[in-house]
């Protein structure tokens, strides 16, 4: 069901009915402003990803600081992006459905869309789609560079995957996909510097072989958060893919820098609003915001600026909050914001981002590709 908006512009944010999806816009502009800035003396072009934020909104704001275009993973996402006036959009995902790819090819009328293939069945599919749309398609062939999930061997598999899609009538070989996700939530700086060396290793590896084989490789995408800088300094990484910079959430936020000390590149912008219900029991209350209000797949949420409250379990519509002995009972009623620890499916379980600057809500943005699955 879509829920109205639970707040309107000029409420103070302790009057904003709860659960709610709270955008601090100080730090989320803070976030936007310093990678845009990070990025503008690499040749590698900051195209972030809609998972995260599944809003036209925020995609604008990030491409009016420098970023080239959008990526998605699911084909409703790519629709939301492009009807939202995004112009490029790269699906970093395999898309095997007719009917899904019927809808790519025809959304290609209004925007460049790209997409990934990791077989010759891809290719095929891909082909009979473009041919009955009469448009030209452009792919890029992804190469498993650590993940161990998507994506074909670095190398000569990925070069002969590349030279059938050049070699196809209604497709262009646009480059190569390389995402190593699996490196964005090592702890250690050693570890994602190690990590990426290898990922680097195999894109060069595989930019190489096309080029012996005369394919021209205009792109090579990837990278992350938690990761990017190492991409944009490899000279080999043309896109780089960080979506959640723009939020931060609990679990890029263990990560560590190089002198061992908390990732604090960026700040926490993104916070799930949620009141004290009951404090029933000495030392426990309990928020009215569980599981389905925040996901708790990377850990349990904290609470935001108050290490001395601590959440210990979630259930479908609470959590429990402990608090220790001495500190005040928090008042029935009183606001919290939580710190998710994986933003992007918590903004899943939203319609709306209640913007908020200086304590009173802004604005009301619709998370227009909310529960895009197909």
């Amino acid at each position: 069901m879509h829920q109205l908006p639970p707040a309107q512009p000029g409420m103070r944010e302790s009057e904003v009915e709860t659960p709610a999806l709270i955008l601090d816009l100080d730090a989320f502009e803070f976030n936007l402003d310093t990678m845009a800035r990070m990025v503008a003396g690499v040749s590698a072009r900051l195209r972030p990803h809609a998972k995260t934020h599944k809003s036209p909104v925020v995609a604008n704001l990030q491409m009016r600081r420098g970023a080239i275009g959008q990526c998605v993973q699911k084909v409703a996402e790519a629709e939301v992006m492009a009807w939202g006036g995004v112009e490029d959009i790269l699906v970093t995902n395999q898309i095997v459905d007719p009917r899904k790819l019927a809808r790519l090819a025809a959304l290609s009328r209004i925007a460049q869309v790209a997409l990934c293939v990791d077989s010759p069945e891809h290719v095929s599919l891909l082909e009979a789609a473009a041919r009955t749309a009469g448009v030209r398609m452009s792919v890029l062939v992804e190469i498993d560079v650590g993940s161990r999930r998507c994506g074909v061997p670095a190398g000569e598999e990925a070069v002969g995957l590349a030279r059938l899609i050049a070699g196809s009538r209604h497709l262009a070989f646009a480059g190569l996909q390389a995402y190593h996700g699996a490196a964005q939530h090592l702890r250690s700086a050693v570890e994602r510097r190690e990590a990426i060396g290898k990922a680097i290793a195999a894109c060069e590896r595989t930019v190489e072989g096309l080029s012996r084989a005369r394919i021209p490789c205009g792109i090579v995408s990837g990278a992350g958060t938690g990761t990017f800088e190492l991409e944009a300094a490899s000279g080999v990484y043309t896109e780089l893919q960080a979506g959640s910079y723009c939020f931060m959430d609990g679990d890029y936020a263990a990560n560590l820098q190089e002198d061992g000390q908390p990732f604090r590149t960026f700040r926490h912008s993104l916070f799930v609003l949620a009141s004290v219900m009951s404090t029933a029991r000495p030392g426990l209350a309990v928020l009215d915001a569980g599981h389905k209000a925040v996901a708790i797949e990377r850990g349990l949420p904290t609470v935001w600026q108050q290490p001395d409250l601590r959440i210990v379990s979630a259930a479908d519509e609470h959590a429990r909050m402990e608090y220790p002995a001495g500190r005040a009972t928090p008042e029935i009623g009183e606001r919290l914001r939580l710190i998710p620890g994986h933003c992007d499916p918590t903004v899943d379980r939203f319609d709306w981002y209640v913007c908020v600057r200086a304590g009173r809500v802004e604005s009301v943005w619709p998370i227009t590709a909310r529960g895009g699955m197909q």
